[in-house]
């Protein structure tokens, strides 16, 4: 779903995802609903030892300012949660590109996470820590508000409890949770980096199957949203790691396909498919008429071109443009570029001059290669 930025704190984008402005109005009538207002003063009571007028509470459309009130006051408390992580990642460097509050919460996406042990560890827990010190700073807030004003009290009672609840939920070792980044934290002091994501994301999985039984035994679609977000994200974090292990030390320069091979942009498609027939290629350099190569046509091109077309339609008209790099860019960063701009493939450039073409089936090759070698040096 899309999301919209709303401002920025420190530099750093705060969005909004629909799915959140889908999901507050819900959230309020949860909150707001006679039930959890009964619920939580009671919680509240037993806090301070001071109880509500359930009736005030209750009067008119109180419930639905209460519920609206709370709901933006979590996802507030969500974004402090986030700003705890940030303000310890700038601390050390990083750069934050955005933190976006969504259906599940939030995310402070750094365009990089860092390997140090001790670094992870202390950007992980920042999270949690802030959301204490909310909490506290609401209970306090609690205290300090008279009996006489049972809203305030009961929103900062409210936000105090679900708080300290964010800060002990985000805690479980549930990768790639606050929880699971510390676990592999602690696990990466005496083991290889990646191995400590391998296992912190097999417990991360494992957490993903509890909290999905537990959301279908009693109902809860959040607890089964989030078993699929905790599956997703800690498999595709652990493949990522062991795809930058792999391309360790190795430049776009090291995989590329050498062979230029351009054709002309006046090529026609049938002639074209006759040629990747003929060469076992499904990429190649496109040449316009002044011998600059300006794109690549792909298989993929071939194939949206319709068939009583293909005898007049030349690659000029399929072909698109892709990145560029050098030949001494890093190759994991690259196939990181490219995933984030969707494309398939890159040309490479030495000297200013295109001197290779960088497709899918390059890291193929490469890492391969690389898990051959390694399961050599291993056995």
């Amino acid at each position: 779903m899309r999301s919209f930025t709303i401002g920025e704190i420190w530099d750093i984008p705060i969005r909004i995802n629909t799915s959140l402005l889908v999901f507050l109005p819900i959230l309020a009538w949860l909150i707001g609903s006679g039930g959890q207002i009964q619920v939580y003063a009671g919680f509240i009571e037993g806090l301070t030892g001071v109880g509500f007028d359930l009736a005030q509470l209750r009067a008119g459309s109180m419930p639905w300012v209460i519920g609206i009130t709370a709901a933006v006051g979590l996802f507030v408390s969500v974004t402090l949660h986030e700003l705890g992580h940030s303000w310890v990642a700038l601390r050390y460097g990083l750069t934050i590109e955005s933190i976006t509050l969504w259906i599940l919460g939030g995310m402070a996406a750094l365009t990089s996470i860092p390997r140090e042990w001790n670094r992870e560890f202390w950007i992980a827990i920042a999270g949690p820590i802030t959301s204490v010190l909310v909490g506290a700073v609401c209970y306090v807030g609690l205290l300090a508000t008279p009996g006489s004003l049972p809203v305030p009290r009961f929103l900062f009672g409210w936000l105090a409890i679900t708080n300290v609840t964010l800060a002990v939920f985000n805690l479980l070792p549930a990768f790639p949770m606050d929880g699971g980044r510390i676990l592999r934290a602690l696990l990466a002091r005496r083991r290889p980096y990646g191995t400590a994501t391998r296992i912190a994301g097999r417990i991360g999985v494992i957490f993903a199957f509890l909290f999905a039984i537990v959301g279908v035994f009693t109902f809860q679609i959040l607890l089964l949203l989030l078993a699929f977000f905790v599956y997703g994200a800690a498999t595709t974090e652990s493949r990522t790691v062991l795809l930058d292990e792999l391309l360790e030390g190795i430049t776009v320069g090291d995989i590329a396909t050498r062979d230029v091979n351009a054709i002309p942009a006046r090529t026609s498609i049938d002639e074209l498919g006759s040629r990747m027939l003929r060469e076992r290629r499904t990429v190649y350099p496109v040449l316009d008429d002044g011998g600059s190569i300006v794109g690549v046509v792909t298989l993929e091109d071939l194939k949206r071109a319709r068939r009583q077309d293909r005898a007049s339609t030349t690659v000029e008209e399929v072909m698109r443009e892709v990145i560029r790099v050098g030949t001494d860019a890093d190759a994991f960063d690259t196939l990181a570029l490219l995933n984030q701009t969707g494309s398939q493939n890159a040309l490479v450039e030495e000297n200013g001059a295109v001197v290779a073409v960088l497709s899918q089936s390059d890291y193929a090759h490469a890492l391969t290669i690389q898990r051959g070698f390694r399961s050599s040096l291993s056995g």
